[in-house]
């Protein structure tokens, strides 16, 4: 059984990846809350994203597969946006995962995986998007870069989601009218689920993506890509 350290699995897409991988795998979760009962074989590790602290001896000595999974969604114009939140934003997506790969990089073992999230409009221009999608960027040249680096022996991919009805994206999807309309955006007609997003994390951790690294995933209902309107 491989030993999965997952970054935020209390909710949304991580909470799904944790039911995915619990039964074969050996799956820790650090995040800052737990009150989680559909995770009996899921070991929690108490995290201050805000001061990045993990207790690393609660892991074990080596490590298959890490994910992180926190992120955000400030999606204001521009001129509403202050530096503080790019800051902000910056340091929740992705310095906060550097601090963390700093802390466990030495634990992932010969073949392992990493795992981070993108989003859609880094590659896709989007108005309102500027903070989201200057961090998440980061997150693609990082991507790209420390797979470079550690190939053959830890692969590391991103996957970029559009919308995801979870409760980070709660205040967007709070109605009927506004699912529909975000659906009608996509190509497939409908919003991400947290169980697409958690589905090719669980791939990118396994052996079937062996051959797959530096890669940067558009899983976005063909957001992205097609023009079907």
């Amino acid at each position: 059984m491989k030993n999965i350290l997952l970054i935020g699995g209390s909710q949304g897409i991580g909470h799904s990846l944790a039911q995915l991988l619990q039964e074969n795998h050996h799956v820790f979760v650090a995040s800052r809350s737990w009150e989680i009962t559909d995770l009996p074989k899921v070991t929690h590790i108490p995290y201050d994203v805000t001061k990045d602290t993990l207790d690393t001896s609660l892991l074990p000595t080596e490590l298959h597969g890490f994910v992180y999974c926190p992120g955000s969604i400030n999606l204001k114009p521009f001129k509403m946006l202050s530096l503080e939140t790019f800051q902000e934003d910056m340091h929740l997506n992705f310095f906060s995962l550097v601090n963390t790969i700093k802390q466990i990089i030495t634990y992932m073992v010969e073949g392992s995986s990493m795992v981070f999230f993108s989003t859609v409009a880094v590659q896709t221009g989007m108005p309102f998007h500027t903070s989201v999608a200057a961090a998440k960027g980061a997150i693609e040249g990082f991507t790209k870069s420390l797979a470079a680096e550690y190939a053959p022996k830890i692969r590391v991919n991103a996957i970029a989601p559009s919308l995801v009805d979870t409760p980070l994206a709660a205040r967007l999807l709070n109605n009927e009218k506004k699912k529909e309309m975000m659906a009608q955006r996509h190509p497939l007609k409908r919003v991400g689920k947290a169980g697409d997003m958690a589905k090719i994390a669980q791939f990118l951790l396994s052996s079937d993506s062996s051959w797959m690294t530096g890669q940067i995933l558009g899983v976005d209902g063909g957001l992205s890509t097609l023009n079907v309107h």
